[in-house]
């Protein structure tokens, strides 16, 4: 049964850590450093993280973001790697194995100090979730496709909006990307089998 469920498992328990954190997280955001608490809609989740919130108090909450994030990195990697078990494309098989591998590792780092290099967890999750779409468009998951392309749009729409500096909407956007990110992962999961792949012949 845990085996079963280890992802939503782990991506429930992820978030409900992340929100301790953030209740705990003393305040401070880039557009006010004297704010209080954590603004979802004011501050990044990387904030979390921080042994100092951006107020320059001690961040009592960095303990629980850290386990919550490790169950975050645990839940994703293990997607990719049961996702590797039901496309009938070895190569791309192959290549969401590793994603789903290096993603325990790189998820992880970025609630660390080597959190700039964590964000390439960000581009190898594009990269699997942009392979599965490729693959769930050519089925008949016909409500999966419209999930997979909005939820790669939400991520695009994030890096244009930070990109050019539209920080306000930046704040936003990074929550709404995981969200659609973590309820696709779970979709996915739960929802697509290895006979809904086999029969697509690999490019």
């Amino acid at each position: 049964m845990i085996k079963k469920y280890a992802v939503l498992i782990c991506l429930i328990t992820s978030v409900i850590f992340l929100v301790i954190a953030a209740f705990e997280y003393p305040g401070g955001s880039l557009p006010d450093k004297n704010s209080i608490g954590f603004g979802w809609s004011k501050n990044f989740i990387s904030n979390l993280f921080e042994p100092y919130a951006i107020n320059g108090a001690e961040n009592h909450g960095r303990i629980w973001a850290i386990i919550g994030m490790a169950f975050h990195s645990v839940g994703y990697g293990i997607f990719f790697i049961n996702m590797s078990k039901k496309i009938s494309s070895g190569q791309w098989a192959n290549i969401l194995k590793y994603i789903g591998i290096a993603n325990i590792i790189f998820i992880f780092l970025i609630a660390t100090p080597l959190h700039d290099v964590g964000v390439i967890s960000i581009i190898l999750t594009l990269i699997g979730l942009f392979t599965i779409t490729a693959f769930i468009l050519k089925t008949k998951l016909h409500l999966l496709k419209f999930c997979c392309i909005v939820c790669l749009l939400t991520y695009y729409c994030f890096f244009f909006l930070f990109g050019f500096g539209y920080m306000d909407w930046s704040f936003i956007m990074q929550k709404v990307y995981i969200i659609s990110s973590m309820l696709l992962v779970v979709g996915l999961e739960y929802f697509t089998r290895y006979e809904d792949f086999v029969q697509i012949k690999s490019g």
